[in-house]
């Protein structure tokens, strides 16, 4: 029984990769999309830098040398998460992109934020 739950913790660990990696991968293409003007490039480089840092934080968690190690990844990452999602609003709220362009990206960017608070929650209790 162990080893299958195991394996389903892989699997769903893999396919949260995935997900941050296509997430990533959206956020740079909605960056690319903003006006070239002072006020796009400063935003494009502030959503781009947190957008993609969320995945290769939570990328690097998966080789923690510790439980401790990991949480402070996984940490790092939801903080990140926070940042895009802070610039998604910035852009929607300044009219930069209209509410259907960054809609979505929002809306998984709120998504993600849950599964890592929910990750660190359950991780902590473990170190108890």
């Amino acid at each position: 029984m162990k080893n299958l739950n195991t394996n389903k913790n892989q699997q769903w660990k893999r396919l949260f990769l995935e997900r941050l990696l296509k997430f990533a991968v959206a956020i740079i293409k909605l960056a690319s999309k903003l006006p070239k003007t002072p006020a796009g490039f400063a935003i494009a480089t502030q959503l781009i830098k947190a957008g993609t840092s969320i995945g290769a934080n939570t990328e690097e968690a998966q080789d923690a040398s510790s439980l401790k190690d990991f949480i402070q990844k996984l940490n790092i990452a939801l903080r990140e998460a926070k940042e895009t999602r802070y610039w998604l609003k910035v852009i929607e709220a300044s009219g930069l992109l209209s509410s259907d362009e960054v809609g979505k990206e929002i809306a998984e960017c709120g998504e993600i934020i849950a599964i890592l608070t929910s990750s660190i929650k359950s991780s902590k209790r473990k170190l108890v």
